[in-house]
């Protein structure tokens, strides 16, 4: 296990409810290659935290790795959705693009 990961695992047991630190540690679980524990902490951070679309799109491409295309799909929308609400409208457009030239219809 990663340094950073420990760390983030133990700021998380100190403070359960901190989305900011489940962020961070979704994140490093997804570099590491822990895809499973990735998405298991960005499905909880969406639960609790504030999302502008990022933390979609990090989930729809850890569902994407693993072959899962329809989570990935409903990930991607609602990033769009959540990143026009938030005035986001790059990154909506990056997930239709993602959408429409990585996914049959």
């Amino acid at each position: 296990m990663s340094e950073r990961i420990a760390v983030f695992e133990k700021m998380l047991e100190d403070d359960p409810g901190a989305t900011m630190v489940m962020f961070g540690l979704a994140n490093e679980y997804l570099k590491s290659g822990q895809t499973d524990k990735g998405i298991e902490t960005l499905e909880r951070y969406l639960k609790f935290g504030v999302d502008e679309g990022a933390a979609y799109g990090m989930l729809a491409k850890a569902y994407e790795s693993q072959g899962n295309t329809e989570k990935a799909r409903e990930s991607y929308e609602k990033g769009i959705e959540i990143a026009l609400a938030h005035n986001h409208p790059t990154m909506a457009e990056d997930f239709r693009f993602e959408l429409e030239n990585n996914f049959d219809d």
